[in-house]
């Protein structure tokens, strides 16, 4: 079965850090564009880093710019988002997707064309 699965979130105070896992079972990620996404309540999923599947390319939304950093890890079949910073407005549920695309060096920050999906893991900051 393919699957990919977050894990790392939790409740944190505005300017702290976490770190976020993506862990693909079932398939090998070296091949994929990996992209993180989050929904906060009453909003639409909104994509802000990816990472291609050469390791080699990254995009970071405004939003998230300079304080997230996203990096992967072929060896462990993981992607890991760093978050430092971190605000109110950061609070939401976090996925990460994984995507073939037609080159090592390209990715997206759109859902489409993202095939594999995680369940989620909530993020929250608050004091």
């Amino acid at each position: 079965q393919l699957q990919l699965v977050e894990s790392g979130g939790g409740l944190v105070q505005p300017g702290g850090s976490l770190r976020l896992s993506c862990a693909a079972s079932g398939f090998t990620l070296d091949g994929y564009a990996v992209g993180w996404f989050r929904q906060a309540p009453g909003k639409e999923r909104e994509g802000f880093s990816c990472i291609s599947s050469s390791g080699g390319s990254t995009v970071s939304a405004d939003s998230t710019k300079g304080r997230f950093t996203i990096s992967r890890d072929n060896a462990k079949n993981t992607v890991y988002l760093q978050m430092n910073s971190l605000k109110p407005e950061d609070t939401a549920i976090y996925y990460c997707a994984a995507a073939l695309m037609a080159f090592q060096t390209i990715c997206v920050i759109r859902p489409a064309p993202y095939d594999y999906w995680g369940q989620g893991t909530q993020v929250t900051v608050s004091s």
